[in-house]
């Protein structure tokens, strides 16, 4: 609850996003274009869920509907520039705010700390069978 406290936390009138649109915009600007059915797998959530908070992103500019580019017969969520913004500024804003607690730690306790992370994310992912997409940089998921 912490960690959450000082990353992602909208504040009224700043205009950071809602968790969940912040958390489908991600996994959208990072795998491409999904559909509803997509969204409700990945993320293990029923799709009228998954129906509500793309209506919501919809009306707030944050994504646009797509023909298929594989030509399935469901439409897909695209992240429009607006969405982009947004997302980048969010992010930008997390780390500002993990920055200011641990700014006080020395480089290996940094280090030890986001290795921890990382094996806690895919050791979640790995439970539930829902990994994460990672950008071709990042490293490869453990076994």
């Amino acid at each position: 609850m912490l960690l959450a406290r000082h990353i992602a936390r909208p504040r009224r009138g700043e205009g950071n996003l809602e968790s969940s649109a912040y958390l489908l915009l991600s996994r959208i600007s990072i795998q491409g274009p999904m559909s509803v059915g997509e969204l409700s797998e990945a993320f293990d959530l029923d799709t009228s869920t998954i129906s509500r908070q793309t209506t919501a992103m919809l009306n707030a500019d944050l994504v646009k509907r797509i023909p298929d580019p594989d030509g399935g017969m469901a439409r897909k969520f695209l992240v429009t520039d607006e969405g982009r913004k947004r997302l980048e500024q969010q992010r930008a804003g997390n780390v500002r705010g993990l920055d200011v607690v641990i700014e006080d730690w020395d480089p290996a306790d940094r280090a030890a700390f986001a290795a921890y992370l990382e094996r806690f994310n895919n050791d979640i992912e790995r439970r539930t069978g829902h990994p994460w997409p990672r950008p071709a940089n990042a490293p490869a998921p453990r076994a």
